[in-house]
């Protein structure tokens, strides 16, 4: 534990600095690290109001107060979690956002889910953006989607990229990633594909609850092998008349046309 009297780590020599910068710019760095990076305070919030306990809080001394105030909300102790602490340069130096963040945290990689044959799903099949994967996470969590199942192809789950897009999705939703098709084989809820060209029209369709939505890669779309899989291929209607939709957009729609008619069957 870093005291409160201690001063704060200066030099980019420092070996938890040289870890922390490998966590930051290493999107698969919390593979081999077993460690997650819970960048702002926005989503330590999220992470404390799931019941999750940070390994290590990174704050610059300014940050001491907020910190104090957000782990006694969770109910910790003073001591409970231990502190690195940076000067404002070096947290400056770990951030990609345009404001940096004055507080973070290390959190212990949870492990892969075991997918549940029955529960409302979403698949992701080989979507490389991160911040599409992350958008899609948020809106399967808005939605009442419980877990989501990302094969091989798909942009790290955990990389700090998607975490920020995700906005705290992640710590409600089952995860599972570096998935084949064929470990898809145990779900029992009908799969939905989508697809830009054909297909039911979605505004039309009645939908199956639970079910599991496959969302493809943002050129290729979903793969053949999951489209011959898919107990319906859907499509979203376009009046504007434009190729294609972006894939977080799209998913967004195709969930909560899901939610929308669970609600009206309820």
């Amino acid at each position: 534990m870093t005291r409160g009297d201690e001063a704060p780590i200066a030099s980019r020599d420092n070996p938890r600095f040289k870890r922390l910068r490998r966590l930051v710019e290493d999107a698969a760095a919390y593979r081999r690290d077993g460690l997650v990076w819970i960048e702002g305070d926005h989503l330590l919030r999220a992470l404390l109001a799931r019941g999750g306990r940070p390994q290590a809080v990174v704050l610059t001394p300014q940050a001491e107060p907020l910190w104090h105030e957000m782990r006694a909300a969770a109910g910790l102790g003073a001591d409970a979690v231990p502190r690195w602490r940076l000067t404002p340069a070096l947290m400056a130096a770990l951030t990609q956002l345009a404001s940096p963040a004055a507080l973070a945290a290390l959190w212990p990689l949870p492990p892969a889910a075991v997918p549940e044959p029955e529960a409302p799903t979403v698949v992701l099949d080989r979507v490389q953006d991160p911040g599409n994967v992350g958008s899609i996470l948020r809106s399967a969590a808005a939605f009442g989607f419980a877990q989501v199942l990302a094969l091989r192809g798909t942009a790290a789950l955990w990389s700090p990229k998607v975490l920020r897009a995700g906005m705290g999705a992640h710590f409600g939703l089952r995860l599972s990633e570096g998935l084949a098709p064929d470990d898809l084989a145990g779900l029992r809820v009908p799969l939905l594909a989508t697809s830009s060209h054909q297909g039911e029209w979605l505004h039309r369709a009645r939908l199956p609850w639970p079910c599991a939505w496959v969302f493809g890669h943002e050129g290729q779309g979903v793969q053949p092998a999951l489209r011959a899989r898919a107990a319906r291929t859907l499509r979203i209607a376009q009046p504007g008349g434009e190729e294609s939709l972006n894939v977080a957009a799209a998913a967004a729609i195709c969930l909560h046309a899901s939610a929308v008619q669970r609600a009206g069957a309820g």
